[in-house]
């Protein structure tokens, strides 16, 4: 276990979980999930990859030069803006075991579980089933349309679970903006926007909520976004909370900075990102990994670990560290 794919991704179809729903659920008319509308893959001109099957996509991790990939959902991440809580449990839990299984068919495939947030108590349940009886190796979670952000404390006990579990939670948004947001008119426009700025709220509500001070045996990733963001958010952040953090963040006692650069939380890189030395200056080179996003239509397979290997410039103990050892930490694989 040498190249660890932080995250990849399975494309499920409503066939492999609707099989593992019990009724009344798996009788459900139409599709398991709502759907924007938008078109992801432009006609059919994108996304080539994403009707792979298993042999194909270990044949392309030979390929990438991938041992170990951790496999993200692609729609169920959906689960928990479902207005339904009973139905958001149900589904979360017959993905976990459509994912489950799709793992025993390699030990060089790993994978997240969802949680029903929407149902904190069965969410920490949930987790535990996951981790222990499922073999899954942390817990995901796409935040748009929740209620609530991820720092208030009615989320603390996962996080208490988590931490016992020593498994990791993954904040890993979807395409779509902010709850609320219309001024959308492209899916490049929303696609450019909603993914990161739905991340840099969670991001700020997991910090100034005290959950990095609560919490620092707990291991958070930021995915999908890459990390040339982080710096701004982090000097933007320390601004904030050096004027107004006592008393309005009084849970968050050290600059969001300190926590940043000395805690447990993780960020995912971009193969081309061009502000990843100075990112590297700024946080270190222990807590970046990197994402292939394979098989979707943005990623750059197979072109994803030799780009990284061939950059100039930054160390061969950067690329080491990002192609495998971070992630072998961050996932409590060593």
């Amino acid at each position: 276990m040498n190249t660890i794919d932080a995250d990849g991704h399975i494309v499920e179809k409503d066939t492999d979980i609707r099989k593992r729903l019990p009724d009344p659920y798996a009788k459900r008319t139409g599709g398991l999930l709502p759907s924007d509308g938008m078109d992801t893959n432009m006609g059919g001109t994108l996304g080539g990859l994403e009707k792979n099957d298993l042999p194909t996509r270990l044949k392309d991790m030979d390929t990438e030069g991938i041992d170990v990939s951790v496999l993200f959902p692609t729609s169920s991440f959906a689960v928990n803006s479902m207005v339904e809580r009973d139905y958001a449990v149900a589904y979360a839990r017959a993905y976990n075991d459509f994912i489950a299984e799709v793992c025993t068919q390699s030990p060089r495939l790993k994978a997240v579980a969802l949680v029903p947030l929407q149902d904190p108590k069965a969410a920490v349940a949930e987790a535990n089933r996951a981790v222990t009886k499922l073999g899954l190796s942390s817990i995901a979670v796409a935040t748009q349309g929740m209620k609530e952000h991820l720092g208030s404390q009615t989320f603390w006990p996962l996080y208490e679970e988590l931490e016992r579990l020593n498994v990791p939670l993954c904040v890993h948004n979807r395409r779509e903006g902010p709850k609320g947001e219309i001024r959308f008119d492209s899916f490049m426009f929303m696609h450019t926007i909603g993914r990161p700025v739905e991340t840099f709220i969670q991001f700020a509500g997991l910090m100034y909520g005290g959950v990095a001070e609560r919490f620092p045996k707990l291991r958070i990733a930021f995915l999908e976004c890459g990390v040339g963001w982080v710096p701004y958010w982090m000097e933007r952040m320390d601004e904030e909370w050096e004027k107004r953090g006592k008393v309005e963040a009084p849970l968050c006692k050290n600059k969001p900075s300190e926590y940043i650069k000395h805690g447990n939380w993780f960020f995912a890189m971009e193969p081309e990102e061009e502000t990843l030395p100075y990112v590297i200056e700024r946080i270190g080179e222990d807590k970046i990994v990197f994402a292939s996003d394979y098989p979707h239509w943005d990623g750059i397979f197979p072109h994803v670990v030799s780009t990284i290997r061939g950059r100039k410039d930054i160390s061969e103990s950067a690329k080491s560290k990002v192609l495998g050892e971070n992630a072998k930490r961050f996932y409590g694989w060593q």
